[in-house]
């Protein structure tokens, strides 16, 4: 029986396994971290349903009507008036920028025409670039439009007069009317593909010198540390261009998704990110051991990235914390400036700071990045 299972030799082999998985760290912290991780993600940031959408509201703040349809759209729990009293001006410029899902036009005679019995006007402007945004916050609006006037008229005769109106709500979808769901998800997944690839290609760059024994001859060379970075991060823009060429050649032809915005600006935002993107998988190449901790760092990495910045679930939806973490993300601003040029044409100043941060990790990326290297030196 030895001679085919020796319970012995199984016991020191276990030994062996558990030693390794002692001395990997990253392993067995990858055990453990990502089913937390997706413990907490879907438990407790992922809502299909968002509430507390930021919305603007562009009416007279002397109409007490208009206070009064302000007070019964954030009862609902949708609608958080985080601008309240602005221009039309103002509200478009939210709105194109990403800043409110929602703009709410009241006209300067709403109150008047309550009064004399008319048929009043609500405008919501909701931006259905992401359709699940817009889908339950506007469901109900006749009704609780009527509702809210009914109870600020006061008298019981007045009651009865202003259930007998019609409110006219219109309802103004920006962006993608029809709700179609690839006019959203397609150019996300641009950012989703490249940070997916760039990433984890140049995270396997330095490790592979390691595993292969080349890391010795490369260090034996009169190099300095930026010069081995761009060295290995820059072949891979040739990667990042083919995929962002097939992705939005696929876009137009394939999915329809328009594209009203400067391919200009789209091509400099997707370089930055580009670059933040390879950089940072060069800081992962010089925290792993081996292509598959690389592998694993990526992967701890891309996970949140998904699940938080907006690709999958409404960002705008999810708890506070969350997009805290969401914020930390470059995949999170990304995603606000391609959808925002693509379906919203959106111009420089209006994705400005979407620029600056993508920049900002950049370069935070490549100073991290040169640091540890000059520590793998050491």
């Amino acid at each position: 029986m030895s001679r085919f299972l020796s319970f012995r030799r199984l016991f020191s082999i276990i030994a062996k396994e558990a030693v390794q998985m002692r001395r990997d760290r990253i392993t067995f912290a990858m055990m453990l971290g990502v089913p937390l991780m997706q413990l907490f993600l879907f438990g407790f940031a992922i809502n299909s349903d968002p509430k507390g959408l930021p919305a603007a509201l562009v009416a007279t703040p002397e109409d007490r009507f208009a206070r009064a349809m302000v007070s019964a759209l954030e009862v609902t729990g949708y609608y958080r008036f985080t601008h309240p009293y602005v221009s039309a001006a103002e509200g478009e410029a939210l709105i194109t920028r990403g800043e409110v899902s929602f703009v709410v036009t009241l006209p300067t005679d709403f109150g008047a025409k309550v009064l004399r019995g008319d048929s009043p006007q609500i405008l919501i402007e909701a931006d259905a670039s992401d359709p699940a945004v817009a889908s339950g916050a506007i469901s109900t609006l006749g009704t609780l439009a009527r509702q809210a006037l009914t109870r600020e008229a006061g008298t019981e005769a007045e009651t009865q007069a202003q259930q007998a109106r019609q409110v006219d709500v219109v309802v103004h979808r920006r962006y993608n009317p029809e709700g179609i769901t690839q006019y959203n998800i397609v150019p996300g997944l641009l950012g989703v593909i490249l940070q997916m690839t760039m990433v984890m290609m140049t995270a396997m760059a330095l490790t592979r010198e390691t595993e292969r024994g080349t890391m010795e001859n490369l260090l034996s060379m009169p190099v300095t540390p930026i010069e081995v970075m761009l060295g290995k991060v820059l072949p891979y823009f040739v990667v990042g261009a083919v995929q962002v060429l097939v992705v939005l050649t696929a876009a137009k032809l394939l999915f329809g998704v328009p594209f009203v915005g400067s391919l200009g600006l789209l091509l400099l935002g997707v370089l930055i990110f580009v670059m933040a993107l390879v950089v940072l998988g060069y800081v992962f190449s010089t925290l792993a051991r081996t292509q598959m901790q690389a592998m694993q760092l990526t992967f701890f990495f891309f996970l949140p990235s998904i699940m938080l910045s907006g690709f999958m679930f409404p960002f705008r939806g999810m708890p506070t914390w969350a997009q805290w973490i969401g914020e930390a993300l470059p995949l999170t601003h990304f995603l606000r400036l391609v959808r925002a040029v693509m379906l919203k044409g959106a111009g420089v100043t209006d994705v400005a700071q979407p620029l600056i941060i993508l920049t900002g990790f950049a370069l935070a990326f490549s100073a991290l990045a040169l640091s540890r290297f000059r520590q793998t030196l050491d």
